[in-house]
């Protein structure tokens, strides 16, 4: 199936380029990206191909755009325009890349009713579980290096399920919104969900990332059919091929989130109160009759990390240490 068409017009040819090149290192973006740096190129464009969205500076914009059948046209703004462009909704210029398209992204899904027309081809997506009942034996490390080797050559979702994850202190960054947003889109029945996924996603190297909830509350009041309907909702409309999730004991549907797993990553330690711990885990997983659980399960002993950055260099360097040969070795054996 096609993709919908998100064009960017500026007449500034290095920043139309840069832009569009951005845009299409996010290969999560739902969208096939076209640049043009004049009107008339634009135009020709579209006597041939529908634009879904159309992302065009005001010194570009001119009585021949607004004649042009375009679904949704928003302003690149350099701060001060034409008053008579306030009937679009503008987007400053000069920020990063990401919070662009993160206003273009809320924007358009605001507006536009996902029902109408899905804007992502349909393709599997494997949902991966990286879970423990031991503390403190690394999981989240291990989750994050598994993560960026997985996005060298995959389209990668990482979520992070504690209630206490610590992200803004470890990327050393304040983040907007986080997945408690999300949920409440989920809670609302949002028909535009995904594309308000992409208006909280983050990344680090090629990996996305939707920042953790800042409240357990959030999680707790999570029901199972909230989670099933997100999880569902990216599965379908996402270009996502893999979902990491990070489950923590906050999700009161810990255990229904592990079913949806294909697999299950378990970091243990080999002190006999931690295999206690995985003893009665797997006890319970016994009497409440979940053995398809435990079947999913590979317990892993994972080499110690540590290192003197701080920061997303901690988590870049996670790759080359180590762990991170632990971890591309676990995925050239199983994952091919």
């Amino acid at each position: 199936m096609k993709k919908n068409i998100f064009a960017v017009c500026d007449l500034e040819v290095d920043y139309a380029h840069n832009f569009m090149e951005y845009l299409n290192q996010k290969r999560s973006i739902p969208f096939e990206i076209q640049a043009f740096t004049s009107v008339e190129k634009l135009a020709s464009f579209t006597q041939k191909n529908k634009i879904a969205i159309l992302l065009i500076s005001d010194k570009a914009m001119c009585p021949q755009v607004k004649e042009l059948d375009i679904d949704k046209v928003m302003i690149l703004s350099e701060g001060v325009h034409d008053p008579r462009l306030d009937q679009y909704p503008s987007v400053y210029k000069y920020q990063s890349s990401a919070k662009v398209l993160r206003e273009v992204m809320a924007c358009y899904g605001t507006e536009t009713k996902e029902e109408e027309e899905s804007l992502a081809e349909k393709r599997p997506m494997e949902i991966y579980g990286i879970y423990s009942p031991v503390n403190r034996a690394l999981k989240t490390t291990f989750a994050l290096t598994l993560g960026q080797i997985l996005a060298k050559n995959k389209v990668v979702l990482y979520l992070n399920l504690e209630s206490y994850a610590g992200f803004e202190g470890l990327f050393e960054t304040a983040y907007e919104f986080n997945l408690s947003d999300l949920l409440y889109y989920v809670r609302q029945e949002n028909t535009n969900l995904i594309h308000k996924l992409s208006t909280v996603v983050c990344s680090i190297e090629n990996l996305d990332y939707v920042p953790p909830v800042l409240s357990p509350v959030d999680l707790h009041e999570t029901t199972q059919e909230e989670w099933e309907r997100l999880l569902r909702e990216i599965a379908l409309h996402s270009n996502y091929e893999v979902l990491l999730l990070d489950i923590g004991e906050s999700a009161c549907q810990t255990y229904q989130l592990l079913e949806k797993c294909k697999k299950i990553y378990m970091p243990v330690l080999t002190d006999w109160i931690s295999q206690a711990k995985v003893e009665q885990f797997e006890k319970l997983m016994r009497i409440w009759d979940m053995k398809e659980i435990l079947g999913k399960i590979e317990k892993l002993k994972l080499p110690y990390y540590t290192s003197k950055e701080r920061g997303v260099e901690y988590v870049k360097q996670l790759m080359w240490s180590e762990l991170g040969d632990y971890t591309k070795e676990l995925v050239r054996r199983e994952m091919g």
